[in-house]
């Protein structure tokens, strides 16, 4: 009976703790969708570089904060840590409609991003309320936190236009007070409800506690992290202008793809859960990884169309030019016949299709010796880049980034049990900087190659670099356990 009820409690602090990550994360997100209703209404008049930091300083600082968040959970506990992370969280969003410039919006998205740290606070209070073999399972049900982010991107559009029916100018004050009540309500509930649980005789110090960064498997899961949820969080901005730029979607339909890509892979998490703690993480990685490197390298071939030289035509012999017309080229008594330029049938095609013709570069009465070119020969290439195998492609990888986010989470209680608040807040760190420098990365690699799926590049290398780093790290250790066991043999 006693197990039975603790582990009805563990139930009881995950939902809590899933449905207040849930709102944090909308909350999160909010700026995305906010900022860019308020420019294109025509409501503030912010240019490309102020609306980039307004969508970046929630994400940075949320990032940034999560270790010593992660700190404080460790010393003091998740259920205070949460709520007042939650009610202090809903001021500067209350404040929010009151700001009339670009300074004041970003020092209160600033503020209002620290919701962001929300995932180190969650980690570290969810693990310690189950054992080891459910620890996969809860934290990937707790992760699935992240569709907070489909929510603002389904319901925020929506909010904001009926908002601004009757008021155009200042409609759009109402939803961020929304978020802030809703932050409040979480709040309270999880001061009324949660019971406080922390790590037993902690009694460490700061230098003590932060010891285990030294730690190399630290970064290596942080690097893990940085691509299964740092680019996770630059694909879900960096989607949509891809998708209007490159396949001329409309906003909505854009906006519709992308939520395609982030909301599976938020949901799925609580799988990769499931299949870490039964598979083990490790096992899990390996095909995240892996998948990550394939699925990469088919989305990084662009739309494109390439024109070369293709089979031209020689003289089999010298003479003069007696003839000339579309269809052939006579030299002396021998006729050379001419490929003719096919008609364009715009198709959006799966595979690569190619196409040659022959334009005479001779003419009549002309001497020609022989080997002489008498056509030459133009081949095309062209790759529709089918947006449908696209889209396919970006949610696949989405998933599997997905279910990475679960197993990256399920080694940290494994390696790190007494000391989850800190690495998991270090590692929740290194992620959610990838979500803010990965769209900067991005527009580089779009402007010196001025290809879209340049970006795709990135990620192929950078995956590349994980699995190479896990596999080096993980043959060393165990060519180690060998050597051991033949010394002691």
């Amino acid at each position: 009976m006693k197990n039975t009820n603790s582990l009805s409690q563990s139930h009881k602090i995950l939902f809590l703790n899933t449905l207040a990550f849930t709102v944090c994360f909308a909350c999160w997100t909010l700026n995305g969708v906010l900022v860019t209703f308020l420019v294109d209404n025509g409501i503030f008049h912010w240019n490309v570089i102020q609306v980039g930091w307004l969508l970046g300083i929630p994400i940075l600082t949320g990032s940034v904060m999560r270790l010593p968040i992660g700190i404080l959970t460790d010393k003091f506990g998740g259920k205070y840590v949460f709520s007042l992370l939650l009610l202090l969280s809903a001021i500067p969003l209350f404040l929010l409609p009151y700001a009339d410039s670009f300074l004041m919006f970003a020092i209160l998205s600033f503020f209002f991003g620290m919701v962001g740290t929300s995932f180190a606070v969650g980690i570290g209070y969810t693990s310690i309320w189950y054992p080891k073999e459910w620890q996969g399972r809860a934290l990937g049900i707790f992760g699935m936190g992240n569709a907070g982010a489909a929510i603002t991107t389904f319901l925020a559009p929506s909010l904001l236009n009926h908002f601004s029916i009757n008021d155009p100018q200042n409609g759009w004050k109402v939803l961020p007070v929304i978020y802030a009540i809703s932050l409040v309500i979480i709040g309270v509930a999880f001061l009324i409800f949660a019971q406080n649980k922390k790590i037993e005789n902690n009694t460490k110090s700061v230098s003590q506690m932060l010891t285990p960064l030294k730690s190399q498997r630290v970064w290596r899961f942080g690097a893990y992290y940085f691509l299964v949820f740092g680019c996770f969080v630059a694909y879900s901005q960096w989607l949509l202008p891809n998708f209007m730029n490159v396949y001329q979607t409309s906003l909505v339909m854009g906006g519709l793809f992308a939520t395609m890509f982030s909301l599976p892979s938020g949901v799925i998490r609580a799988f990769g859960g499931y299949l870490s703690d039964k598979f083990g993480a490790r096992k899990v990685m390996y095909w995240v990884l892996g998948s990550s490197v394939i699925l990469s390298a088919l989305l990084m071939v662009p739309k494109m169309e390439i024109t070369t030289a293709g089979p031209g035509i020689l003289a089999a012999k010298k003479g003069m030019v007696n003839e000339v017309n579309s269809k052939t080229v006579k030299v002396g008594d021998k006729e050379y016949p001419i490929m003719q330029k096919a008609a364009i049938v715009d198709e959006n095609t799966i595979f690569p299709t190619s196409s040659s013709w022959q334009d005479v570069v001779v003419t009549q009465n002309q001497n020609i010796a022989k080997k002489e070119l008498i056509a030459k020969g133009i081949t095309v290439i062209k790759f529709d880049a089918n947006m449908w195998i696209f889209l396919i492609l970006v949610i696949l990888i989405g998933i599997s980034w997905g279910i990475g986010k679960a197993a990256v989470y399920k080694h940290i209680p494994e390696y790190f049990p007494t000391e989850v608040g800190v690495v998991g807040g270090m590692v929740g760190m290194i992620g959610g900087l990838g979500g803010f420098f990965g769209p900067i990365i991005f527009g580089y690699l779009l402007t010196a190659t001025g290809i879209w799926s340049s970006s795709w590049i990135f990620i192929l290398l950078f995956s590349i670099f994980c699995l190479i780093w896990m596999h080096y790290t993980i043959t060393k250790k165990i060519n180690n356990k060998r050597l051991v066991l033949n010394i002691d043999n």
